[in-house]
């Protein structure tokens, strides 16, 4: 199955740079893909895999940053569909694999990657969505610890795998982690100063030895509350969100 057009928006990204179509129903890429992509430390030249691309707007985002030879797996036909579409549409090459990343084809088993991302679902059991789509993106159906297992394994010695998920879940991502990565580094994202995080991004480069870091937070928003119309967001965070700056950690 594919969406149709009428199904569809086709909605800006990086202050315009991007325009990527979403269903107008299912799974709507937010803040969270552009971040993910902000944080990947890709040089130019390296191969990416992005596990659980949807319509593939984190690694779009990336390649509009520094170029890089991506390739995305999604377990969803109709969303991988979107994210070649996506990728043909903004003129950047990437290969888009139609899969379950527990159960990768054999080609993509016989490769190695200098990066791997993932943006994993983040919500657990519970009353699920009336849209399928939507339902299999944010509700998680394969553990986090089979993710980590996955891109570790596509990673080449030294790679780095950069993960976006909730606080909640940081336990299970350093469990999977231990023993075969390290130099991990944790940086919250608070929606304001003095506010719990919401978000944390951890970066893990494989087979390393240096030591854990937990880094100060990213500051979404200024001020201690919402005053105005608009998003308010802070310098740093406009300047990733809208210009597609890296994300400094």
């Amino acid at each position: 199955m594919s969406f149709s057009d009428d199904e569809l928006s086709r909605d800006d990204f990086l202050g315009g740079q991007l325009k990527i179509w979403q269903p107008l129903k299912g799974y709507r890429a937010a803040t969270d893909p552009v971040f993910l992509a902000a944080a990947c430390p890709a040089k130019s030249g390296e191969d990416v895999l992005e596990l659980g691309c949807g319509a593939g707007t984190a690694s779009l985002c990336l390649a509009r940053r520094v170029e890089v030879h991506l390739t995305g797996v999604e377990l969803q036909e109709d969303y991988a569909k979107l994210a070649r579409r996506n990728a043909h549409e903004n003129d950047v090459q990437m290969e888009v694999i139609a899969a379950d990343l527990t159960r990768l084809p054999a080609p993509l088993k016989q490769r190695s990657f200098d990066q791997v991302i993932l943006n994993p679902p983040y919500f657990g059991a519970g009353t699920p969505s009336d849209d399928t789509g939507r339902d299999i993106a944010l509700r998680e159906q394969t553990p986090i610890a089979a993710w980590v297992d996955s891109a570790l394994k596509r990673l080449k010695p030294r790679g780095w795998l950069t993960v976006i998920h909730r606080p909640e879940a940081l336990s299970e991502i350093l469990a999977a982690l231990i023993s075969r990565a390290g130099a991990i580094e944790i940086k919250p994202l608070s929606p304001r100063a003095g506010r719990p995080a919401n978000r944390v991004i951890i970066r893990a480069r494989k087979e390393a030895k240096a030591a854990t870091q937990l880094l100060n937070p990213l500051i979404l928003h200024e001020g201690a509350q919402h005053q105005a119309d608009g998003n308010g967001f802070t310098p740093q965070v406009e300047a990733i969100l809208r210009d597609g700056e890296p994300l400094e950690f």
